[in-house]
């Protein structure tokens, strides 16, 4: 509670916090990280979140999903899942897009609420999601201005892993098909025929997504694809802008 009276004061005085003592232990842990390793040594997070929209300076986070890969297994019972009140009234148009209404946020926790748990949950994992620049652009903008700093785990886009096994089953010969491909989660589920969740849902889209990371990491590994510098080179994304 004190952490919280104090990053709501400052954010009225337009001062930014001090970093938090969860993202300090998060980047000691991951200055130390070795790439070299077999991918089966390291542990995933996936999420999603639901938005109010697109625009990272107006828009706001609704929900957020993750759940936790070791061993490159999904571990059951370890996953994250909160709904998040806006501070805004919140956009008929986004309720037709994840069917969250008004009156499922208005027992909602705040943003300032959620995000110390879930930093701790994700703290120590590489995290994983589809187009996932644009999920961590909004939180590390909340974490920016209630704990003082990015999160500075290495990130996988799952967009991108697929972009690069494309490029190895594909070859050049079936480079106009590979050019005509989806990228859209659902339409990717479809055409590798992974088990489908529901959409638009922040936790069954981060299911959605560990599914079709798992098939591309096993896949790749086949390809040649081994350490987590191999995996991180070929899904990688850029820094975060805040």
């Amino acid at each position: 509670m004190a952490d919280l009276l104090r990053a709501i004061s400052q954010r009225i005085l337009g001062r930014t916090p001090q970093l938090h003592s969860l993202l300090r232990a998060n980047r000691d842990f991951f200055q130390a990280l070795d790439q070299a390793q077999p991918m089966e040594c390291y542990e995933f997070v996936v999420l999603d979140t639901e938005l109010t929209g697109f625009d990272t300076k107006s828009d706001e986070i609704v929900s957020i999903g993750a759940l936790r890969i070791r061993g490159l297994q999904i571990v059951p019972g370890e996953n994250f899942y909160t709904l998040i009140r806006p501070k805004k009234d919140l956009p008929k148009d986004s309720t037709l897009v994840h069917r969250i209404t008004p009156q499922d946020l208005e027992a909602a926790p705040s943003i300032e609420e959620v995000l110390p748990e879930f930093v701790s949950f994700c703290s120590t994992g590489l995290l994983v999601g589809h187009f996932i620049e644009l999920d961590m652009g909004f939180i590390n903008r909340e974490t920016t201005r209630y704990m003082g700093g990015t999160l500075a785990n290495p990130a996988i886009d799952t967009l991108r892993l697929v972009q690069r096994y494309k490029e190895k089953v594909c070859g050049l010969a079936n480079e106009r098909f590979c050019f005509n491909s989806s990228y859209r989660l659902d339409d990717l589920v479809k055409e590798y025929g992974l088990p489908a969740f529901v959409s638009h849902d922040a936790l069954q889209d981060a299911m959605q997504t560990a599914y079709l990371f798992l098939f591309l990491v096993k896949n790749l590994q086949k390809n040649g694809f081994h350490t987590l510098k191999d995996l991180f080179l070929a899904g990688k994304v850029k820094r975060w802008l805040v």
